[in-house]
């Protein structure tokens, strides 16, 4: 695939950020034997992968302000273009010595998503997409599953974290989903989450209580991949509310009747 300038710097610091990651991550698996101080180590990691990502991008595009998940909100001198950065989607699985974490990059302009790139350094599978240039892996081009019956499709989740969500509507939600479709998945990142929809991996996906850095990037990814997503409303504002619903045309609207039926209704 031919790749804009603009793509190409994002690809190349979600490299340079995942070499670090990498390294870390073989560490982190050794860390294992010992309970003394892992979590502190990936705390470093992910702050270390961030730094990398902010100099390269500001490098690059010096006035573009960013939103990243452990900076927050950087102004720069141009309002139009935003970076929004998650150096590390899948903290937990990092911390546990599981290769199912990512880089998580996109480029907002006036607004609106134009760019986006995942990138899992263990798996070294990197997704890239333009708005209106399709979406990849590995230069592979992208293509949501064409399955329209939720009975045959595997649908992904994200289970709220203890202390954050609410573990009661995410039961109802689950047991809705699961009286209809063939399988659950909980992976554990939810930038690969949406990376997966958009490859076909998975049919489906849905989860609340998420931030801009978690998706932003995997929307895109999605819909450039022929997908639909909406939050758990059925609107456009997913960055707002930190809720998604993605899949097909097909499977995104039942998926999305399915999560928000009450379990009265069964």
């Amino acid at each position: 695939m031919a790749r804009s300038a603009l793509l190409n710097v994002m690809v190349q610091a979600a490299m340079k950020a995942g070499r670090s990651l990498s390294r870390d991550f073989g560490e982190v698996q050794n860390l294992q034997v010992s309970m003394k101080g892992p979590g502190d180590y990936v705390s470093q990691a992910d702050r270390k992968a961030e730094d990398i990502l902010f100099a390269e991008l500001s490098k690059a595009r010096p006035g573009y302000s960013f939103l990243m998940e452990e900076r927050g909100v950087v102004e720069g001198d141009d309002a139009q273009h935003r970076w929004i950065v998650d150096p590390l989607d899948g903290t937990t699985n990092f911390l546990h010595g599981i290769p199912q974490f990512a880089i998580s990059i996109a480029l907002e302009r006036q607004g609106q998503i134009v760019a986006g790139v995942i990138y899992n350094p263990a798996m070294d599978e990197l997704y890239t997409t333009e708005r209106g240039g399709g979406a990849f892996m590995n230069d592979r081009r992208l293509r949501v599953a064409g399955r329209i019956k939720l009975v045959d499709t595997v649908i992904g989740c994200g289970v709220p974290h203890l202390g954050r969500g609410h573990h009661g509507n995410f039961l109802v939600e689950l047991r809705n989903v699961m009286a209809e479709v063939s399988g659950v998945r909980r992976l554990g990142a939810a930038s690969l989450d949406l990376a997966y929809v958009a490859a076909g991996r998975m049919d489906g996906f849905w989860e609340t209580g998420l931030s801009p850095w978690d998706i932003a990037a995997g929307l895109l990814l999605i819909r450039e991949a022929g997908g639909f997503v909406s939050d758990m409303d059925g609107g456009q504002d997913m960055l707002e509310h930190g809720s998604v619903v993605a899949g097909n045309e097909v499977i995104q609207r039942a998926l999305l009747k399915a999560v928000k039926k009450p379990l009265s209704a069964r």
